[in-house]
């Protein structure tokens, strides 16, 4: 199938299993983010990860400006992967930006989602007078000027922040060289989309059961804009992580991998 190229789509696990677990990276990654995660649901799980269009190793041939000048782009995309491979009864586990994609998901086809976890969830990056989504408008100018300018730059220096745990230098590592591997106009256009994004209307339409998996000393979605998220969601858990930083599928795989389970199994 012509999907399962476009989106590099892998499928493990347990097949014969009634239950899919679906990962969906974040901003500049890919599915090798979910490698420390995955083997976990084998045993139980059909278990299917991917790359959007434009990352990993997708189909960069595929991707559409106009298409994907909104999350609504790679919604569609995810459920696009669901229909193709008659998926049911699937529990998303969405990083970073992918929680909002996979919320949009949810809504259009809520029949195909039995849960949804969201790991680092933001409806809005940008404050407004009654929401503190952790930037200024000027701060998003200002680093998606930076990205334009000199996107390498901007990688290196961002990277490390993103991912915190300063004491493990090779994680901010990892996550910049995914940065690098992305063709810098894709990631200049997905960034844009991304931290210009307003989904905060969108949460109440959500009616999949949730889990919002929150770290500590996130700079990309301060523990405020979780719980704010929990607040929105009328069935939802939030769970504070030990973790810190943006990626707790890296630096605390084991920790993240227990509260998808609990969820999954309550």
């Amino acid at each position: 199938m012509n999907i399962l190229k476009r989106n590099n789509i892998s499928i493990t696990g347990n097949t014969e299993s009634s239950q899919t677990i679906m990962f969906a990276h974040g901003f500049g990654c890919d599915q090798n983010m979910w490698r420390f995660i995955t083997p976990s649901f084998e045993d139980t799980h059909t278990v299917i990860t991917f790359d959007y269009v434009g990352f990993g190793k997708s189909d960069i041939s595929a991707y559409n400006f106009e298409k994907y000048n909104s999350l609504e782009g790679y919604a569609d995309d995810i459920l696009e992967i669901c229909q193709a491979l008659s998926l049911s009864n699937i529990t998303l586990v969405c990083h970073s930006v992918s929680a909002m994609i996979g919320t949009l998901a949810a809504i259009k086809k809520p029949k195909l989602f039995d849960s949804i976890v969201m790991v680092g969830p933001s409806p809005r990056y940008i404050n407004t007078e009654d929401y503190y989504g952790g930037f200024s408008e000027e701060d998003i100018k200002e680093l998606l000027t930076s990205l334009e300018k000199n996107y390498l730059g901007w990688s290196s220096q961002m990277a490390p922040v993103i991912m915190a745990n300063s004491e493990r230098p090779e994680l901010g590592e990892e996550l910049e060289a995914n940065f690098c591997r992305t063709d810098p106009k894709i990631a200049e256009h997905f960034a844009k989309v991304t931290f210009t994004s307003d989904n905060r209307q969108e949460l109440a339409q959500l009616k999949t059961k949730a889990l919002i998996l929150q770290c500590r000393d996130d700079v990309i979605a301060p523990e405020s804009v979780g719980k704010y998220v929990h607040e929105q969601l009328a069935n939802s858990k939030f769970v504070l992580l030990e973790a810190t930083g943006h990626c707790p599928n890296l630096s605390a795989p084991e920790e993240t991998t227990k509260a998808i389970k609990e969820f999954i199994n309550a």
